[in-house]
Order: structure tokens, then C-alpha cells, then sequence
């Protein structure tokens, strides 16, 4: 009888277990599995070595000032230590000799050495066919030696920092700052300036300075992305050689930035209101990008002006946020329903305000229509523009006088109740370009209640927030007794909009520590 485990399943048929059979190695005569060779794994390998003529030892040629490493001829790429990237870079210099020797790479991982050693080690696993079509696998140590050589940017920086090739000077001529604190926050997330050998801070703009001709051009190009520029080139001649035929420039561009800024109040020109479809003529800038988006506060008309069309006519604001005067809103009566506008919320209503300096004074009322009927409630603070006692020399705006109203109310203002918090830090911090500061030309008081008031429209519109980086305050610490007596009306940065502040310098001194 046979069992039933010498049956197949359901079949019927008798099926004989296959058992692998064992042979002794021709050299040491210990039991092992057949193969072609007829030798153990271990007499294998001391009889044939497949690492012979392999690659153990090589260069890398590394610059200690950005960072990067050679990559011949003549190009230079940033690589981080351990990366992947890295191992890639360190095996393709393996390759052509992986070929050569008829060897395949099975496996490749870092040796930890000390970052001090200038020594990157890298341990390599490979195959390759030997006796009688036997298959061997070995594993063997690559060391790559850094030298230290520096790339032609980092030298001609070293050699002199003001031996540029290209320039590209920012200019916007408004009276405030708030839009290169914008733009320095752009430039930082998108890593424009990382190729640039200096930055300075000007009077009504700043320089970036480059050793290539090429970044220049780039960064150029990205400052027209995200804002409504216009722009030009020069060149001047340096120097000739007249046997090669080579010659030596400096290249120097002049980028504009449209002087129209968000929150800025603007009186249109009658054949731009015409091509924009009839809106306005008083109509408000609610955000700047590449292009310009003006709204009409009282029909809530909106429309977008691109670059071009601006530079075709570049008229200028009215009133700039320099100017905000402070109201307090006494009444409000909704009008019409809740709009959304790219993004953000409006609702149009009838609003009794007056002026906060008026108060003790007079008893000026006044009755107007406003497009934050969404946000303001009586009692509430908001700023807006004072056109009853405004002194405008501004030829168009004088053509609809008695058509215009006293005041037009631009945003909600929350200046009180921040006084409770006062000189207490915010949750998060911004980071900022280093730059070469002139204190002789620049109004530091001005720049600090500038930037400040940058950081306040930031807590304000979450749109501001969505295109930059903002990361996590060390120095704060939240306290209970803040969270009840705050407002809870405050606007402010939630936490998971904030990253994580990575400091490297302050790890490896943790990491030092430990080992102590």
C-alpha cells in the first residue's frame, strides 16, 4: 500500500519527492551541494579572486567651500555626505571598470568614517562567472580620497568678493519695504539667490551680485514670476585678448517692480477702465503677484492687470497703506450676500464709521458702503483711507467729485487688542538673507516698524502665508494665563502651518556631548 502523501492532490498519480544530492569539495572534501566547479564556496574563493583589478582606491575632487564635488570636465554638483546621491556619484566612477573585468555590482553601502578624515568608504558587493561557468560572490572596500580643491566661483570669490560678472538690481520706488520683505521671503523658499556671490541692501531696493552670467538670467527670470516687473540689460567691456579673440564682460541688469502694492487705494485712468470693462474708477489692489488684482469695494467688481498691460500706461496709487487712518465702525447693515473673490471673502454693506481722532473733538459721522461686511461688527476697529480731509492732486479724481465717498475702509484692525500682547514673542520666526547693510543711508527705526507690520499682515491673510516658509520660535513659550485673557479674535499663525527650524551646528554639538 502506498501512503497517501506519494499521491498528488486529486490526481491519482504517484509523485517521488525530489532530494538534493551532496558531493565533496575536490580540495577539502567536506559535503556540499553540487555546483561546476566542484568546490566549496571557501576554496572557491582561494583559488580565484574576483576583485583583482578592481578599483579599490580613488579621488574625488570636493570643494570645502559650497560643498559639491567635480564632475568632469568641468562641472561641480552639490552632494551631501551619506546621501544617495553620493553613492550614485561614487559608482559611476566604478562602473567602466565593473565592465571591463565582465563583473556585476549586486550591492553598495557606506562605511561610517569620521567626517574629518576626508575619506568616504564604501563597501561593494559583486558577482562574476568563473570556473566552469560557477558563479562567485564577494564583497570588497572602496576608499575615495577627498582633495581639496575649490570650484572657479568659490576661488574667484575668495580671490577678490567683488569680482562679479553679473548684477541685477531690484528698485521699486514706493516709500516702504514691505514688498522686498515679501520677495526676500520667496527667494528663500525657492533657494533664487543660492548662486549668488553677494547680496547688498540699497536705499530703494538690493543688488545680487553673480559670477555667471547665466544665474543672473535666472534669477531675472524668477522675480518676473512672481511679481509685475519690467526690466533691462547692459554690458560693459572688461577686458580683450585679441589673439584668442576672447572677450571679458560685466553684465548688468535693471529690474522695476511695479510701485502698485497690495492694499494700495487706485484711481484708474479712464481708457484703462475702459479695456478692464468699465470697473472702477476707485478701485483697491488686493494682491500682487505677476499680475495685479483690483477690486471694486463698492459693486465688488474685480478684475486682474497683467505686467504688460501696467507698463502700458503705469499709473500710480492714489493712497498708499502709509496713509491708513483709523475708524471706528458704529453701525453696519448687510446688503448683499457673501462673495468669494480668489480665494478670500467679501459681502458688501452700509456702514456708520467715524474717525477714532475725531473722538472728543467733533461728532463727524460718516455713512458709506464697504466690501468687509463679512468681518465688521459695531464696536469694531478698521482702517481705511480718509478722502473727506485727503489733500489729492490727482486730475482724474477731481473729474468725480460728489461721486466719491468720505472714506473707504480697506481692512479690520485689531491694534488693541494686540496691546495686551505687547512685547511678547510670536510662535514663529522668519528667516532672512544675508545681506550688507549701509546704516548710514537706511532709517533703522523706519525699517523695524516696517517689518513688524509685515509680520502683523502675515498673521492676518493666510494667502501672504501659503507661498513662504515660516518656522517654529525656540523662545516661545506659551503660557495658560495668555491663551484665556487673548482675544480669541486675534488673528494668528496655527501651528501646523510652521516648520521645524533645523539647526545642524546645534545636533552635532548634542552628538559631541553624548560621546563625551
Amino acid at each position: 500500500m502506498f501512503s497517501s502523501s506519494g499521491m498528488a492532490d486529486g490526481s491519482g498519480m504517484f509523485k517521488v519527492h525530489q532530494t538534493i544530492g551532496s558531493v565533496l569539495c575536490c580540495k577539502c572534501g567536506i559535503p556540499m551541494q553540487p555546483n561546476a566547479a566542484n568546490m566549496c564556496v571557501k576554496c572557491l574563493s582561494s583559488e580565484v579572486d574576483i576583485t583583482e583589478g578592481l578599483l579599490k582606491k580613488l579621488v574625488l575632487v570636493h570643494c570645502p567651500e559650497c560643498e559639491s564635488y567635480l564632475q568632469p570636465p568641468r562641472s561641480w554638483v552639490k552632494l551631501q555626505l551619506e546621501s544617495k546621491e553620493l553613492l550614485t556619484f561614487c559608482l559611476k566612477k566604478l562602473q567602466k571598470n565593473f565592465n571591463s573585468s565582465k563583473v556585476r555590482l549586486v550591492h553598495a553601502e557606506f562605511i561610517w568614517t569620521e567626517p574629518h578624515s576626508r575619506r568616504v568608504k564604501v563597501k561593494v558587493k559583486v558577482q562574476k562567472e568563473v570556473i566552469n561557468g560557477a558563479i562567485l560572490e564577494q564583497s570588497y572596500t572602496v576608499e575615495y580620497v577627498q582633495q581639496e580643491h575649490m570650484c572657479e566661483s568659490c576661488s574667484r570669490v575668495q580671490a577678490n568678493p567683488d569680482q562679479w560678472v553679473a548684477a541685477v538690481q531690484l528698485r521699486q520706488h514706493v516709500s516702504h519695504r514691505r514688498t522686498f520683505f515679501y520677495l526676500e521671503q520667496l527667494i528663500l523658499k525657492h533657494g533664487a539667490a543660492a548662486s549668488a556671490i553677494r547680496i547688498k541692501q540699497m536705499e530703494q531696493g538690493i543688488d545680487f551680485f553673480f559670477s555667471n552670467r547665466s544665474h543672473a538670467v535666472k534669477f531675472v527670470e524668477f522675480v518676473g514670476k512672481v511679481a509685475p516687473v519690467r526690466s533691462r540689460s547692459d554690458k560693459q567691456l572688461v577686458s580683450h585678448d585679441p589673439k584668442s579673440n576672447n572677450y571679458n564682460y560685466k553684465y548688468t541688469f535693471s529690474v522695476e517692480i511695479s510701485s502698485i502694492c497690495r492694499e494700495d487705494l487706485i484711481c484708474l485712468p479712464p481708457k484703462v477702465a475702459v479695456s478692464l470693462g468699465n470697473i472702477g474708477p476707485i478701485v483697491i489692489c488686493t494682491k500682487v503677484t505677476n499680475s495685479i488684482a483690483l477690486l471694486d469695494p463698492f459693486t465688488l467688481r474685480h478684475c486682474f492687470l497683467d505686467a504688460d498691460q501696467y507698463w502700458r500706461t503705469s499709473f500710480k496709487s492714489l493712497l498708499t497703506s502709509r496713509q491708513l487712518v483709523e475708524y471706528i465702525v458704529l453701525d453696519v447693515e448687510v446688503v448683499s450676500s457673501e462673495v468669494t473673490i480668489g480665494g478670500t471673502k467679501y459681502r458688501l454693506a452700509d456702514a456708520q464709521v467715524a474717525r477714532v481722532s475725531d473722538f472728543g473733538k467733533n461728532d463727524t459721522i460718516f455713512n458709506i458702503r464697504t466690501h468687509l461686511g463679512h468681518l465688521l461688527n459695531p464696536g469694531d476697529y478698521a482702517l481705511g483711507y480718509d478722502l473727506y480731509g485727503a489733500n489729492s492732486n490727482d486730475m482724474e479724481l477731481d473729474k468725480f467729485k460728489g461721486h466719491i465717498p468720505e472714506a473707504i475702509l480697506i481692512k479690520k484692525s485689531y491694534e488693541e487688542k494686540r496691546q495686551k500682547k505687547r512685547g511678547k514673542p510670536r510662535s514663529w520666526k522668519l528667516k532672512s538673507l544675508e545681506m550688507e547693510v549701509d546704516d548710514r543711508r537706511l532709517d533703522q527705526d523706519k525699517m523695524v516698524s516696517e517689518y513688524e507690520q509685515f509680520l502683523k499682515d502675515l498673521e492676518e491673510n493666510p494667502d501672504m502665508r501659503f507661498n513662504i516658509s515660516l518656522y517654529r520660535n525656540k523662545e516661545y513659550q506659551p503660557s495658560e494665563m495668555a491663551s484665556v485673557t487673548d482675544g480669541d479674535e486675534l488673528p494668528s499663525v496655527p501651528l501646523d502651518e510652521l516648520l521645524a527650524d533645523l539647526d545642524l551646528s546645534e545636533d552635532e554639538d548634542e552628538e559631541d556631548n553624548m560621546t563625551e
